[in-house]
């Protein structure tokens, strides 16, 4: 039997991602369409991206929150039933989501009925009819929803510090309230979706077994007849401020604490994405982080501590977050702070960012492996305004980065003083521990 070895090999260079070979055309409506051939699977995964402009602005809100929820229900010639027994004819899923900037469908089917399924596609989102039925029952479902949401602690920890970062744009206004979406009807619904969803601006990602050239004409011929041009603007960027008050959210009785910090942080686009990147990283953007190690690891205060960076097309937010126990609520949030100070002071060690350059590196090019994360993360790159060569030179831009660099840049978005706190938890029990940090504003549950 031969001996086990002594030591763990080290890892080796990133291999050089491979950027595929992309047709791409731009229709005379606007829709732009950009097909990848990735042939592992006899299987084609498709996303269409629209920039309806979902952002909570005004009375809009709640149509904007059902618009996902109904838009796949139903057209003149199809009922939800009718779609469902298409969709398993085509051996194909069919789903809709939306974020605070765009509305997404997302389709994964067999490459054999690509040009069956981007019909239907095509019909189930210019031509929905949002029929009554329907509509209450995913009214229902959505109010019954809200109700539980809004009582979580970590979804009214993810509204405050929304709400204090980004004001009064869009992106700060709240969930609408239960009763609001009672009252939306599926005329309501039909007038958004006319106003909101169009071609010009929206782009469709098409990636698998599939004849790239022949992809965008059978989208071209199946998009064709989709018209109309947008009537809103771009959304405007968002004032951010973070005040000098900790944002004590009272829930009398509760045993733990939601402990948020929030501020600015970089889009994707910008010269140092990468930076940040890697210094979110090196203090808790992975499970090797300092955060993970000190409160998870060493200290036991909480189980799934971490940060990461929140991206919208208007703005970006770096978001900190750990949920412990009441009684530590203190000491959890001195070593946050710690953390964030260290950064922000001392340069952080080589083998630390080397690290977390290879995570980095590594997780990108697992990502994009499957025909579903590839479609996903082309898809992002263009809501970003980025082109596929971002994959050739992301990894040569990582390896630029410098310990000094992770400093300054830490400087600029980790410091303690450039992130708003917010604490979810018994205002009785740890409103004394919050205050050794400074002044502190108590505010009731919604």
């Amino acid at each position: 039997m031969k001996p086990l070895p002594s030591h763990v090999p080290s890892v080796g260079p990133a291999r050089p991602i491979r950027v595929p070979t992309a047709a791409e055309r731009k229709l005379r409506n606007g829709l732009r369409v950009l097909a990848i051939r990735r042939p592992t699977v006899p299987r084609v995964e498709i996303r269409l991206r629209m920039p309806a402009g979902l952002i909570h602005d005004g009375g809009q809100a709640a149509r904007a929150w059902m618009l996902p929820e109904t838009i796949l229900t139903g057209t003149r010639s199809r009922s939800s039933v009718d779609i469902a027994q298409e969709l398993q004819g085509l051996g194909a899923g069919l789903e809709a989501a939306a974020d605070a900037d765009d509305l997404v469908v997302s389709v994964g089917c067999l490459s054999a009925s690509l040009e069956r399924m981007l019909d239907l596609m095509a019909e189930v989102v210019t031509a929905p009819t949002f029929p009554a039925d329907e509509v209450d029952v995913a009214r229902d479902r959505v109010v019954q929803e809200l109700i539980i949401g809004r009582s979580q602690p970590s979804v009214i920890a993810r509204e405050t510090w929304r709400a204090q970062l980004f004001g009064r744009h869009g992106y700060g206004r709240p969930m609408p309230a239960p009763e609001t979406i009672a009252r939306t009807g599926p005329a309501q619904i039909r007038r958004f979706h006319a106003e909101r969803v169009l071609p010009r601006g929206s782009t469709l990602v098409l990636v698998g077994d599939i004849r790239p050239e022949q992809a965008v004409e059978a989208a071209a011929e199946a998009f064709r007849g989709w018209k109309g041009r947008p009537v809103t603007g771009a959304t405007p960027a968002p004032t951010m401020s973070a005040p000098e008050s900790i944002l004590l959210v009272d829930r009398p009785g509760a045993v733990q604490t939601n402990i948020r910090l929030a501020g600015a942080a970089l889009p994707r686009g910008h010269k140092d994405y990468f930076a940040l990147t890697l210094a979110n990283l090196v203090f808790g953007g992975y499970f090797s982080s300092r955060l993970v190690t000190n409160i998870r690891e060493t200290k036991g205060y909480t189980y799934s501590p971490g940060s990461a960076v929140d991206h919208r097309r208007g703005a970006s937010a770096l978001v900190v977050g750990a949920d412990v126990g009441t009684e530590v609520t203190a000491a959890a949030l001195l070593e946050i702070r710690y953390e964030l100070g260290r950064m922000a002071a001392l340069e952080v060690d080589p083998d630390e960012l080397d690290a977390a350059r290879r995570y980095l590196a590594g997780v990108t090019s697992l990502s994009i492996q499957t025909q579903a994360g590839l479609a996903g993360y082309v898809d992002t790159l263009i809501s970003c305004g980025l082109s596929l060569d971002y994959l050739r030179t992301f990894q040569p831009a990582l390896q630029r980065i410098t310990t000094h660099q992770i400093l300054e840049i830490s400087r600029k978005y980790l410091g303690p003083g450039k992130l708003l706190t917010v604490l979810v938890g018994d205002a009785g029990a740890i409103r004394a521990q919050a205050e050794a940090f400074g002044p502190v504003e108590v505010r009731n549950a919604p």
